[in-house]
């Protein structure tokens, strides 16, 4: 196989993926190629592994509210299939092409604002079934075959944007849909209190499905959903508290509008726009909101995203002002990604760590080598 030629494999079983990745060279896994880009450019691939054929939903366990689905199933199909049973995988990332994958999800650790609630796909994950880069399959979690002694396989995969192994199916933990629901919305344009409102509802015990905050350039609004039985009752208290911080407050019962404004504003939308993800103490919701840019954020999970200008010198600046908060850099045009590294994490423990791990799974690198941090 030539350096320079890139060969499209579509396997239709788990056994396939090992098979091929057995063959040692180096190898991009690929979903939905919603978020093909994200990551480090890392090496040129010789093997591309589409999922496109492991898409089925083996198992879906309505009465012990669990599914099993192979990686190459896309989010959309199964939640239609789930919500014919008033029941959902409570992940709602950016999606508006329905083309998102489950294994593409685990991958990259994406999430929308169900994780307020719910967490993300390290909470709901309950077992996988992965290649291994030496052409091994293995299980962890629910229904164990073989396991990897001294780690949580499932939770391992979340978020390591595939350079450990690829992903065949995955076991998840389902949700009732949540009811009919409810949203109130705290309009300001003092970021200080807009933060002061977010932390008095996030305090409060309230099991709403989501709160948010978005910022533009002069005003913000602070976003809280409810949904259930108690929901209105829920609304009520919600927007006693943004009033009692000094916001102005509306309700809206057809929500799904905003919720989807919120979810398309963690993506770049525009081929030359940047997107920075921002982690951080939720006790620092203040001081991100600070920093300026246009952005949304998840109030009680700590997870900010922003829109800013895409040159080195922005990343560098938002990471310098935000600093010890991790800002990756996500949705960016090539020629800023070849000019910056989107992870920005130096020498530390956490990157020995992570090393650590990438040489046990995958000692050749031979899984989307380059992509993760410090070129792993």
């Amino acid at each position: 196989m030539a350096a320079t030629e890139l060969v499209v494999e579509r396997p239709a079983s788990a056994e396939e993926v090992a098979t091929l990745l057995s063959q040692g060279v180096v190898t991009r896994p690929a979903g939905g190629r919603t978020k093909l880009d994200w990551g480090a450019p890392g090496a040129t691939p010789q093997l591309e592994l589409s999922t496109d054929r492991l898409d089925a939903l083996l198992e879906h366990n309505e009465g012990d509210l669990t599914a099993v689905l192979q990686a190459g199933m896309r989010l959309s199909d199964a939640q239609r299939t789930f919500s014919q049973a008033g029941q959902r995988l409570a992940l709602d990332p950016p999606d508006p092409d329905q083309r998102a994958t489950i294994g593409g999800i685990v991958a990259t650790a994406d999430s929308g604002p169900l994780r307020h609630r719910f967490g993300g796909i390290r909470d709901l994950i309950l077992g996988v079934q992965v290649a291994l880069p030496e052409g091994t399959l293995v299980r962890a979690g629910s229904r164990v075959i073989k396991n990897v002694a001294g780690y949580d396989l499932a939770k391992l995969m979340c978020g390591a944007f595939g350079t450990l192994g690829v992903v065949c199916e995955v076991i998840v933990r389902l949700h009732p849909d949540g009811g009919e629901k409810v949203t109130v919305v705290g309009h300001g344009e003092d970021r200080a209190v807009l933060a002061r409102a977010a932390r008095d509802v996030a305090r409060r015990p309230l099991e709403l499905e989501a709160l948010d905050l978005r910022w533009d350039l002069d005003r913000g609004a602070v976003l809280a959903q409810a949904g259930g039985r108690a929901a209105d009752a829920a609304a009520d208290n919600v927007a006693a508290a943004m009033r009692g911080a000094g916001l102005e407050t509306e309700r809206v019962s057809d929500d799904e509008g905003l919720w989807a404004a919120q979810r398309e504003r963690q993506r770049a939308g525009d081929p030359e726009g940047a997107v920075v993800r921002v982690s951080f103490a939720p006790g620092a919701l203040e001081r991100v909101l600070a920093a300026g840019p246009p952005m949304v954020a998840r109030a009680g999970a700590g997870l900010a995203w922003m829109r800013i200008d895409p040159d080195p010198a922005a990343v560098a600046e938002l990471r310098e002002r935000l600093a010890p908060c991790a800002c990756v850099l996500l949705d960016a045009p090539s020629s800023l990604r070849a000019r910056v590294d989107p992870w920005g994490i130096g020498e530390g423990p956490e990157l020995t760590l992570m090393e650590r791990v990438k040489a046990r799974f995958d000692p050749t690198g031979i899984c989307n080598r380059g992509r993760f941090v410090g070129g792993l």
